[in-house]
């Protein structure tokens, strides 16, 4: 996951006037998953909902973690404008030590050390979605910073973030490890999801190039995607942020998306 997305049209700023909104967490009301998934479905390419880590775990997530998910709500229309997950974990190593696998393996890991009564000392990002409407409005970095606040009233001394950087999709073909070093005119990174996190804080760990793997059928992919793959290739999706590689001979599409480990200290 993560899965990191506050839509592209971030780029831009809306002037679009925010609603009066309350924060509730999955102690607060228990229909904030429900709520939740209308944003997820608007903002993220159908593919990327596909990932059986995420989606065998996620339950689980609310159940062990419901302090870490949150929500911010129309007061009028009781809507949901933004989501955010994050989950708590123990890894003994620094943040430029965490492997490469990014959101599959940190959910897996953080729930698995629930279960087993280890204590977390690192706090993970999972997912932060805004609407669509409200994308550019600052309410990303609302979110970031009530997610890091959650870690910080915990006594949790870092949070890490497999981010999946927004702009990327429009540079396939460009490597991540190539891509993270982009700037723009200031310093700052010229992904703009991966600028909001550098202005709250955060420092580039690593790039994990195996954050998540989808795989599914041929008939899959061209029912995910709208496109045909009329021969094995690697092919440029929309919203991927690398090609996927389809074998048509073994009718299997194969996406392993490449994520950035940052980390803010708490």
């Amino acid at each position: 996951m993560v899965r990191y997305d506050t839509n592209n049209s971030i780029h831009q700023e809306n002037t679009m006037s925010l609603p009066e909104y309350t924060v509730a967490s999955a102690c607060d009301r228990d229909d904030i998953m429900d709520k939740s998934d209308i944003v997820v479905d608007r903002v993220w390419p159908t593919f990327m909902l596909k990932d059986p880590v995420a989606n065998n775990n996620w339950n689980d997530l609310f159940e062990y973690f419901p302090d870490f998910q949150f929500a911010l709500f129309d007061n009028e229309t009781d809507e949901v404008l933004a989501a955010a997950n994050s989950i708590a974990f123990h890894f003994d190593g620094s943040p430029e030590s965490l492997p490469d696998e990014g959101c599959d393996w940190v959910v897996q890991k953080g729930i698995r050390d629930a279960r087993e009564g280890r204590a977390p000392n690192y706090q993970s990002a999972l997912q932060i979605v805004i609407a669509p409407e409200y994308a550019g409005t600052g309410l990303s970095y609302t979110a970031v910073k009530l997610m890091k606040e959650i870690g910080r009233s915990r006594g949790l001394p870092a949070m890490v973030a497999p981010v999946r950087p927004n702009a990327k999709p429009q540079y396939p073909l460009a490597a991540m490890d190539d891509y993270i070093r982009w700037t723009n005119g200031d310093g700052l990174p010229f992904d703009p999801w991966m600028r909001v996190h550098v202005r709250l804080g955060a420092r580039i760990c690593k790039v994990c190039p195996r954050a998540m793997h989808i795989e599914g059928t041929i008939a899959d992919w061209e029912e995910w995607t709208g496109m045909r793959f009329p021969q094995s290739d690697r092919y440029v999706v929309p919203g991927a942020l690398l090609p996927v590689t389809i074998d048509c001979e073994a009718d299997r599409g194969v996406y392993i998306e490449p994520n950035v480990w940052m980390c803010h200290e708490l």
